[in-house]
């Protein structure tokens, strides 16, 4: 892909302390700064942004398909109203373990949530993926995990991957839509082998199965062939905690990237929202978590 006629750049005017789980959603950038303990609405026409205050850290979104947001955090997962201004909680699988919290997470095609969580003492092997129905019914789906992050599922719905940014790795699943069992099919991309001296963070997918992966503390989003995994592109950041990316606009052809700010480092937009324009791809709707 040609990179010379890309744009790259800052958007809105905050500056997340860590932002991550970027959504697009009803015309509109959706995203969560973790540590500042917000959900953030940003309209990149105007740049207008629209804050929501929580009083815990939320490590990321999903919409659902009765127009509120699903959230899971520090408390476990629960459904906000942005209506209301009010939660409900819904189900908290590791309130045992006090030093890990929910991380990244999306929907799959079939409208089930899947959530990962975090060992924020970096406990190896503390950490799990889970998946939560239409039913409210929550599944171990991994384990031995000690930061779940980036997901993503193919666009014939058979393949799922996903990123344990600790192994700088991208693990292929086989997924099965009707019953959401995965099966481990294979490493398909090796970061470290691949010289990214960064860890592999946020992911998604354009409609040509490409995996598009943020690097933090790289400074860059690289995409991968997600069936050989080649490395196809590396585009630079101007913030080296680059933590996530989504497609979005109108035809979702822009390439929306959250960031955050990395202590005694100087950058002018660190934290920010960073869009790339000019690529010759797309991205694909995101999928709703399904209430009944």
């Amino acid at each position: 892909m040609d990179t010379e006629s890309l744009s790259v750049k800052a958007i809105g005017k905050r500056q997340s302390l860590w932002g991550e789980g970027p959504i697009w959603w009803n015309d509109s950038l959706y995203y969560v700064d973790i540590e500042g303990k917000a959900i953030i609405r940003l309209d990149p026409d105007t740049e207008a942004e629209t804050v929501w205050e929580f009083p815990e850290r939320i490590g990321c979104i999903a919409p659902c398909n009765n127009g509120q947001l699903l959230y899971a955090g520090d408390n476990g997962i629960s459904i906000f109203d942005p209506q209301t201004n009010k939660s409900n909680s819904i189900t908290d699988p590791e309130s045992h373990l006090p030093d890990n919290r929910f991380n990244d997470g999306k929907c799959d095609p079939y409208g089930r949530f899947w959530g990962g969580t975090i060992s924020l003492k970096k406990v190896q092997g503390s950490a799990a993926l889970y998946c939560l129905d239409s039913q409210q019914n929550i599944e171990k789906k991994l384990e031995g995990l000690t930061n779940s992050n980036g997901l993503a599922w193919s666009q014939d719905k058979k393949r799922f991957f996903h990123i344990d940014t600790p192994s700088r790795s991208i693990q292929a699943y086989a997924y099965d839509i009707d019953t959401s069992e995965i099966s481990k099919l294979a490493t398909i991309v090796d970061t470290e082998a691949l010289g990214f001296d960064s860890s592999p963070d946020g992911m998604t997918i354009d409609e040509q199965d490409n995996l598009w992966v943020a690097f933090c503390h790289g400074g860059c989003v690289a995409c991968f062939d997600s069936t050989s995994g080649d490395l196809l592109q590396t585009i630079k950041i101007p913030a080296i905690e680059t933590t996530a990316c989504t497609f979005g606009g109108q035809t979702l052809n822009r390439l929306f990237i959250t960031t955050g700010i990395k202590k005694d480092y100087s950058e002018k937009h660190a934290g920010k929202i960073f869009v790339i324009d000019g690529l010759p791809i797309k991205g694909t709707p995101a999928s709703t978590y399904t209430l009944v």
